[in-house]
């Protein structure tokens, strides 16, 4: 046991030594203190059936959004989301059905051509 303590001490000692030797790593110190901006995407795929959408905005510690996807079992699922530094992290999710305007998927119609085999 008394081996092991020291061997601990050691390492830790060696830790330090060789962090006194380093120079100091530069830190960044350009960075905006109120960051601001908005994005937004929306994917609908009629061939894969894919149909999502994101939107987002952000002024200084002030994140609000929302998205969209529709799920597995062909619900729609949309989540509202705020953050903030009094009230944290904050979502409320809604459930329903899949308005018309997102197509369903295009089924592919016939055999797929298979090359002939040569060998």
């Amino acid at each position: 046991m008394a081996l092991l303590k020291s061997l601990l001490i050691s390492c830790a000692l060696f830790a330090v030594i060789e962090c006194a030797l380093l120079p100091g790593v530069p830190v960044n110190t350009d960075f905006d203190p109120h960051p601001q901006y908005a994005y937004a995407y929306n994917v609908q795929d009629a061939i894969t059936g894919d149909s999502k959408s994101q939107q987002e905005v952000r002024d200084g510690d002030v994140v609000k959004g929302s998205y969209s996807v529709v799920d597995a079992d062909g619900s729609l699922r949309t989540v509202f989301y705020t953050a903030d530094p009094i009230n944290g992290f904050n979502a409320v999710v809604q459930r329903g059905p899949v308005p018309a305007a997102v197509a369903a998927p295009v089924p592919v119609v016939g055999p797929r051509p298979v090359a002939p085999f040569l060998g």
